[in-house]
């Protein structure tokens, strides 16, 4: 049996207690393993050897030169929380006596703002000239429902033909931890799923209850909207990748600039705390700041 105290055996038999004992994905699994065969190294080139002798010392220094290489909080965090959950089972392996990551925090991360949208640019996306082909009618459909309602991606993948047959101004939508909110639909993107819904036949078999399928008939994959949505703003000229979650900011970034209404928007975009809702403030700021940079008198500008 493999010395566990040894730094490489030792995440290897953990690897095998996440997989056969946890029942972890092997996504996870790998997650893991990287960040603590990253640690090894370290521990390697400092001159540990064994699990057994490494100390908080360590750890914090391994954290303080992530942090120096670039890293941010949340990759940092990660890695803290894998050394943790490691030590936890060297210590019910009696190979380590405490955890010397227990106690260790990374530094926080300053709060990375979501890609959006200007409202020139939305307009530009999905005003451009009307095409009748059938894959086109549902990707306008689906692009248009997406920044009515503000949907994730997998919430608009999931959707079925019978979601909007009852009342087609309002959509119910099963969002994250099973959470199911209403929400508005409005006028454009009801007139882009009727189109789609009288074509939509030619594709779907009368079993599928999918309402957006590819052109096999089948449900749309999560990876076929986003190459479609890529390719519809090459088009039109955005000039940078788009992708499904820009519209869904987009349509809180607009609502909330013209309603200031911050609770409305939390409900809408089914956010389980207000605090996630918040990021929005920030982006709405920054439209005014701009505009004041632009406008006011006293404001900084570039001179020729």
């Amino acid at each position: 049996m493999a010395d566990v105290d040894d730094l490489d055996a030792g995440v290897a038999a953990f690897g095998a207690h996440l997989r056969d004992e946890r029942g972890l994905s092997a996504a996870t699994c790998h997650h893991y393993r990287r960040d603590l065969e990253a640690f090894a190294h370290y521990c390697r080139d400092a001159g540990t050897t064994h699990w057994s002798r490494v100390t908080s010392t360590e750890v914090r220094a391994f954290v303080a030169a992530g942090h120096r290489r670039g890293l941010g909080g949340r990759s940092l965090a990660r890695a803290l929380s894998a050394l943790r959950t490691f030590f936890a089972y060297l210590m019910r392996e009696g190979i380590a006596t405490a955890n010397p990551a227990a106690d260790v925090t990374a530094p926080k991360s300053g709060r990375r703002l979501p890609e959006t949208l200007a409202v020139d640019e939305a307009a530009r996306l999905l005003d451009g000239p009307a095409d009748d082909d059938t894959l086109a009618l549902r990707d306008r459909a689906l692009f248009e429902l997406v920044y009515s309602s503000g949907l994730r991606l997998a919430e608009v993948a999931a959707l079925d033909a019978a979601d909007v047959t009852h009342d087609p101004e309002t959509l119910r939508v099963v969002g994250k931890g099973a959470r199911t909110r209403i929400v508005p639909v409005g006028r454009t993107a009801r007139a882009a799923l009727q189109a789609w819904l009288t074509v939509r036949e030619g594709l779907a078999p009368a079993t599928e209850p999918a309402l957006f399928v590819s052109r096999r008939g089948r449900r749309l994959a999560h990876r076929s909207i986003q190459q479609r949505l890529r390719a519809l703003a090459d088009e039109r000229g955005l000039g940078r990748p788009v992708h499904p979650h820009m519209l869904r900011h987009a349509f809180a970034t607009h609502l909330l600039e013209s309603s200031g209404d911050l609770r409305a928007v939390q409900e809408l975009l089914g956010h389980a705390s207000l605090a996630t809702t918040q990021v929005y403030t920030h982006l709405d700021f920054q439209h005014l700041a701009e505009v004041y940079d632009r406008t006011h008198p006293r404001a900084r500008r570039k001179r020729d």
